[in-house]
């Protein structure tokens, strides 16, 4: 599945996307899989109270299943005025 990074996870982590071979089978279990690359993807997903996730272009949660998710993104919370 195709991974985003949006804003300051971007930053930390370094690229804006990458192809992710996985067996999560949440997006919970996925941070943790990320978590466990090295020290920038465990600065990225710290704090997941800080973090927003999208499945294929739709405001999920990190319970939620990826059978079947094409794209995974993540950002921070968004602010408008």
């Amino acid at each position: 599945m195709q991974v985003l990074y949006f804003a300051w996870v971007r930053e930390r982590i370094g690229r804006p996307r990458e192809e992710v071979q996985s067996d999560a089978a949440t997006v919970a279990e996925l941070v943790e899989e990320l978590r466990g690359r090295e020290e920038r993807y465990a600065a990225a997903f710290a704090d997941l109270s800080a973090l927003r996730v999208a499945l294929d272009q739709e405001l999920s949660e990190f319970t939620d299943s990826l059978d079947g998710v094409r794209e995974v993104a993540f950002f921070p919370p968004m602010t408008g005025g």
